[in-house]
């Protein structure tokens, strides 16, 4: 079992910056591969960011490619995602997921564990 509890969240005007993390419990962390979600209002959840159990493997949704970050430190049991250049598009409730299996990494029916989420909202 992983619990998770993400962190960061809160309100920043349009072109501003926030690091979202999530810590995650147990000893097992680095056996999970790790993403980020979100889900805007009136909107279905979406994929954001993944990255692969030791780290050297991310993959982003395009609308973020080149303004988000997705890192993790397996020592401290936790995933960032640093977000840069934000959007009023990127307000949303924020997910870190775990899996067990690196494929389909988009897919949140892959993903064994989610957080509660987190709110981001970007003013403009």
């Amino acid at each position: 079992q992983v619990q998770l509890v993400e962190s960061g969240g809160g309100l920043v005007q349009a072109g501003g910056s926030l690091r979202l993390s999530c810590a995650a419990s147990g000893r097992t962390f680095s056996s999970y591969a790790m993403g980020w979600f979100r889900r805007a209002p009136g909107k279905e959840r979406e994929f954001v960011a993944f990255i692969s159990r030791s780290g050297d493997s991310t993959y982003y949704t395009d609308s973020v490619k080149g303004r988000f970050i997705i890192s993790r430190d397996n020592a401290k049991n936790t995933v960032y995602l640093q977000m840069y250049s934000l959007k009023p598009e990127d307000t949303a409730v924020y997910y870190c997921a775990a899996k067990s299996q690196q494929y389909f990494y988009s897919l949140e029916g892959t993903y064994d564990y989610w957080g509660p989420g987190i709110q981001v909202t970007v003013s403009s």
